[in-house]
């Protein structure tokens, strides 16, 4: 292949050949510069260290600090020129506060290496972020728990294989996703927890020997203590991992109820309407409403799940300690992050907006023989008949229902004692919706008493 053939497959943005291919492919500025915050505030405990140890003097230690303020003002405030040349954020912040302060800024990065400063960074972000979702989740719970609360004792039907299975409350369906979200953030605790330990001070991967202070870095940056291992700390991604692995389960938990509002919107079942805010028209069919914030939570989860493999990748292979590769960890969770934190915003909206149809909830609810458990269990509990025998005199009774193009509660007593002689007009009490879910009073059943309890939990915990 000749040179101007193989300029001609790099295209014309990499005209000038390798080296401009190199740079942008070792370039990370591009999306890093969203770690600046962070960076900037590893950088100012880093510098408060080094003066505090004696390794740099507080004049400089002051100077540094009060520079990357003002780079940090820069870059808030979209006067800050990003360089290509310059790689990443490390780089480009550490030059601009050369050309504000000078000659000082070059013991700024004394005692460590951009390795553990990358990895500090990251960590700060992956950390705040976990706490942005934790509030997303809340507010999500919150906008949950008022649908509960307003719909404790409305009855609707209960699903499994998306067949109507056995009459349940609106209220208590809204509190299964409170409980799914409540998991959720207490993964996230639980991730933010471990990962709360701070590379910096491990320099490339060795430490470093000036007599820095790790515990106080920890300490300055809200960290429980100093990662144990140098080689550990700057080689690992578990932490950008698990928030990863963490935001897929929450994404499918996101997912589920979405599909739920796809199904429950549409004309077919009348459940729910959705608010205006989050629907949008046909172009073409004056009529239709469409769903569109809930397919598109549907659809954004693959990101995450998708970001979750790809990191996963990435850090399979690497021997011990940084590689290359690990410039790749952070254009992945940044997306990840903004698309669970658009999924929590736009499931809470919709949430708190929609209107539960309680008519056509009612209506559903004593459709396709809901009831026929409550009658398999009377015919246990009063006749006290094997279960067994209970269920066939149930499914005999349902079958005579269908043959008639009735349910239940419409056959006669005659027509239930022609089937079993035993059976008595009590069983008519435990044949209603309102009936089947009021009996089911145990511990996280669907009887409304325990549905109110279950908000009042929750309600408690949240604050």
């Amino acid at each position: 292949m000749t040179k101007d053939s193989s300029n001609q497959m790099w295209g014309g943005r990499f005209a000038a050949g390798p080296d401009a291919i190199m740079e942008a492919i070792n370039a990370s500025i591009g999306f890093d510069k969203r770690l600046a915050a962070q960076d900037i505030a590893g950088s100012r405990a880093h510098a408060a260290m080094l003066a505090t140890q004696g390794i740099v003097s507080d004049n400089d230690a002051e100077a540094i600090r009060e520079g990357l303020l003002t780079v940090l003002s820069e870059i808030e405030g979209g006067t800050f020129e990003f360089s290509t040349a310059l790689e990443d954020i490390h780089m480009n912040v550490e030059a601009r506060l050369k050309e504000i302060i000078g000659e000082p800024a070059g013991r700024l990065h004394t005692g460590r290496s951009r390795n553990d400063q990358v990895a500090t960074d990251f960590k700060l972000w992956v950390r705040d972020q976990i706490d942005a979702a934790v509030s997303g989740l809340e507010a999500l719970q919150r906008a949950l728990l008022t649908q509960a609360e307003v719909g404790a004792d409305w009855v609707m039907p209960g699903f499994t294989h998306l067949q109507t299975a056995q009459p349940v409350t609106w209220g208590h369906h809204m509190m299964a996703y409170v409980e799914m979200f409540g998991r959720d953030a207490s993964r996230l605790a639980d991730a933010r927890a471990r990962m709360n330990e701070c590379p910096l001070g491990a320099a490339a991967l060795a430490g470093t020997s000036f007599p820095i202070d790790r515990e106080a870095t920890a300490r300055d940056l809200g960290f429980d203590r100093p990662a144990a291992n140098s080689l550990d700390a700057v080689s690992d991604r578990d932490f950008a991992l698990e928030f990863l692995g963490v935001a897929s389960i929450c994404a499918m938990h996101l997912s589920r109820m979405a599909e739920e509002l796809v199904i429950w919107s549409s004309a077919q079942f009348r459940f729910v309407t959705l608010s205006d805010r989050f629907s949008t028209g046909s172009s073409i069919m004056p009529q239709k409403k469409n769903p569109d914030a809930a397919e598109l939570i549907r659809a954004k989860i693959g990101r995450i799940f998708g970001a979750n493999v790809a990191l996963m990748m990435v850090m399979k292979g690497l021997p011990l300690a940084y590689s290359k590769d690990m410039q790749e960890d952070k254009e992945q969770v940044f997306d990840a992050a903004d698309n669970l934190m658009l999924a929590l915003a736009a499931m809470e909206g919709m949430v708190r907006d929609m209107a539960a149809n309680r008519a056509a909830l009612h209506a559903a609810a004593g459709s396709g023989f809901s009831t026929a458990t409550d009658l398999a269990d009377w015919l246990v509990r009063v006749l006290n008949m094997p279960f067994r025998e209970a269920h066939h005199v149930t499914g005999s009774l349902v079958a005579l229902a269908e043959s008639r193009g009735c349910d239940l509660p419409d056959l006669s007593l005659e027509d239930m004692q022609g089937v079993h002689g035993a059976i008595t007009a009590d069983v008519f009490g435990v044949l209603g919706v309102e009936n089947s879910v009021a009996s089911r009073v145990s511990y996280g059943g669907t009887a409304p008493e325990q549905v109110r309890a279950q908000v009042a939990r929750w309600k408690e915990r949240l604050g």
